[in-house]
């Protein structure tokens, strides 16, 4: 349920569109206590709908242009989604489409807990977002109750956000992994959650905390001005990392919401925040172009 009554958007020329297509992903979690869903590996965007609707064109100069001209030399798959706050079409570009949440599920976690305790925040929300700790997000996963009803209420902050698909286990696939890390979690259906998020109750607390995580994980998008975000990686059974983050830019026009995923051909987890680097500098070439917006609702 949406929880914005107004918004302000605004798209330039980032892309021209026959229709967009292709679905995404996106991962988060503590690096080297956390792994992948075998049963969630990255999969291949399509470039076109199931239904044979056609792909997206790129405008040239545009970050859809761009993105496809990077692409091939990030020496691995990638993929990056853009969706003004409080709107309603999202761009996915990339040949990388799901995979596990890791980390980034974090911030629909802190949420849930954020909604059961009447919006206090806690050390332990403190911890799990701007350090990624793995201990203190399985405290609050365990504050939900037991594992069905910590499932569903973080699946009902994902339908919140506007997430309908999503489903979050409710025991861990793997046992060394938290159950809701290994969620499959699309980047399409990641970068709809992200861009509601700032419209949902509770969630200031949540966005505050994005906004001051530790220097060690300011990677991607860490490396933009005026940003909000979580991180997220593992690797998968082979040891290849995927690395995820979401965020929110802030912009004169209003606020963008950000998806990005990578997986380098090396496995390493290095690669990828280069990749994923490598990425954010393209969203600074294009700011004004960004479809932004912005949320009003009472607080």
């Amino acid at each position: 349920m949406k929880r914005y009554n107004k918004f302000e958007y605004r798209s330039r020329r980032l892309i021209a569109v026959a229709s967009i297509a292709g679905v995404l992903v996106a991962a988060a979690c503590s690096r080297m206590t956390e792994s992948a869903d075998p049963i969630q590996a990255p999969q291949p965007a399509a470039t076109s709908s199931p239904t044979g609707t056609p792909s997206m064109v790129a405008l040239p100069g545009s970050l859809a242009a761009d993105f496809a001209a990077l692409r091939p030399s990030l020496g691995g798959q990638a993929a990056m989604a853009v969706m003004a706050v409080g709107g309603a079409s999202p761009v996915v570009m990339g040949d990388w489409s799901t995979g596990p949440a890791w980390s980034t599920m974090k911030v629909p976690l802190t949420l849930a807990v954020l909604h059961g305790n009447g919006d206090t925040a806690t050390a332990q929300m403190s911890q799990a977002i701007t350090e990624s700790d793995n201990s203190a997000a399985d405290a609050l996963w365990q504050s939900l109750g037991s594992g069905d009803d910590a499932a569903r209420a973080v699946q009902q902050v994902l339908r919140e956000g506007g997430d309908n698909t999503t489903t979050v286990p409710t025991n861990r696939p793997r046992a060394d992994y938290s159950a809701f890390g290994q969620a499959g979690w699309a980047l399409a259906d990641q970068i709809r959650f992200t861009a509601d998020l700032p419209c949902l109750r509770d969630a200031d607390t949540v966005t505050s905390l994005m906004g001051k995580v530790v220097s060690g994980q300011q990677w991607g998008l860490g490396r933009l001005d005026s940003t909000k975000y979580k991180g997220g990686w593992g690797p998968d059974q082979n040891g290849n990392y995927l690395v995820r983050q979401i965020g929110l830019l802030s912009t004169p026009a209003g606020d963008v919401a950000v998806a990005l995923a990578a997986q380098s051909n090396s496995g390493s987890f290095d690669a990828a925040t280069r990749m994923l680097n490598q990425m954010a500098s393209l969203l600074t070439k294009h700011l004004p172009d960004l479809p932004a917006g912005r949320c009003v609702q009472p607080r």
